[in-house]
């Protein structure tokens, strides 16, 4: 799952939040050219509940849009989800 850009603090804390809690695994970390990326693996319903968060963002932010990509699985990624440094 990738994320378009996104404006408001707190969303890569808030998709780790989210993640962590449905279970989700991977990573959230922002872009250079002020996109957000997130890399998610899990079971399918725990995926689009996700998606359906990161749609809706934290409170007094702004998500101009959400896009999807198929990716294989990264097993550095499995068990945590983690917020990574800016690309």
């Amino acid at each position: 799952m990738a994320t378009g850009r996104v404006q408001g603090v707190g969303y890569r804390n808030f998709v780790e939040h989210i993640a962590g809690k449905i279970g989700v695994h991977g990573y959230v970390r922002n872009r250079r050219d002020g996109s957000v990326e997130v890399f998610a693996m899990g079971r399918l319903e725990h995926l689009e509940q996700l998606r359906t968060a990161l749609e809706r963002g934290p409170m007094m932010s702004y998500v101009e849009r959400v896009s999807e990509e198929a990716d294989a699985v990264d097993a550095n990624y499995v068990g945590n989800f983690i917020i990574e440094m800016t690309v």
